[in-house]
């Protein structure tokens, strides 16, 4: 016989008074100069110059791009030419060796650009109880490395089409604006979140639906336009200002699962290249 029993046999507990499950939160990050002060793509243009995926010409476009990107930000438009782009570079593409240069050169790559700030919040969110999930319009052969050195749960990114080991120039999910916010509330519907309950974290303006998804949305370091609507949403604002290295944070290796899969890294490539060429035209 039983001498503890339960306290849904015991009739002294009332079913009013027994204790409710608590629902999960999460905290959704933003990757490139939210988590990370650069840009997560570009970041590897030298080893994929090297391994002949990328020409010197492309690279060195990059250069003075890069530093537009670091210091605005891309909006609708932007970001569609950079879709349309992005596709036609990486077609035929191997992604098995895509995947070898980020695991290869990630140390090289990315030290030191991972904010403290931003560590010293994931941190703080898994203490107590919420799941990290990064969501990036770059992909996981890029993002999933970084998420599993900080110990994040989950990862968000854009799904290019492959078709035997290689892409085909297709994008079948693209992650980013609108649908950065449909995939946060799918992955809540699976892994239970409470979403009004949960937070999220960006730098850009084209990330609003994604900080309006969630009860507690903060804007990091934000362009201009995410700054005055961050006043108008009532979102908090957060500065982040220590680049340190990724590798002084290493977490034992986490299970990242990844909701969208593969996209390269050439996407934020094209895309600083574009924003360089405008801009110059338009001078």
């Amino acid at each position: 016989m039983d001498e503890h029993p339960t306290p849904e046999a015991s009739p002294a507990v009332s079913p009013a008074r027994q204790a409710v499950p608590r629902a999960r939160e999460a905290a959704f990050f933003d990757l490139d100069k939210t988590i990370i002060a650069t840009s997560s793509a570009t970041a590897f243009s030298r080893p994929f110059l090297a391994e002949g995926l990328l020409t010197r010409r492309t690279v060195a476009r990059t250069a003075y791009a890069q530093l537009l990107y670091l210091l605005g930000g891309a909006d609708e438009e932007q970001t569609e030419r950079l879709r349309v782009q992005l596709s036609r570079m990486v077609e035929g593409w191997d992604v098995a060796q895509v995947s070898a240069i980020v695991a290869e050169t990630l140390h090289e790559s990315i030290d030191p650009a991972v904010y403290a700030e931003a560590v010293a919040l994931i941190e703080e969110h898994h203490a107590a109880g919420r799941d990290v999930v990064v969501v990036s319009a770059s992909g996981s052969e890029i993002v999933e490395p970084i998420a599993a050195v900080l110990g994040a749960d989950h990862v968000i990114a854009t799904r290019m089409a492959v078709a035997d080991g290689r892409y085909t120039g297709g994008i079948d999910f693209y992650a980013f604006g609108e649908n950065k916010a449909t995939a946060i509330r799918e992955l809540a519907v699976v892994q239970g979140y409470d979403l009004d309950a949960s937070y999220a974290y960006s730098d850009s303006i084209t990330d609003a639906p994604m900080l309006a998804a969630v009860g507690h949305g903060f804007a990091v370091n934000p362009d201009r336009a995410l700054r005055r609507l961050a006043v108008t949403e009532g979102w908090g604002t957060l500065s982040f200002t220590r680049p340190v290295s990724l590798f002084a944070f290493a977490r034992p290796p986490a299970r990242v699962v990844s909701v969208g899969v593969v996209v390269v890294a050439a996407g934020v490539v094209v895309l600083a290249w574009w924003l360089a060429r405008k801009r110059r035209r338009a001078g």
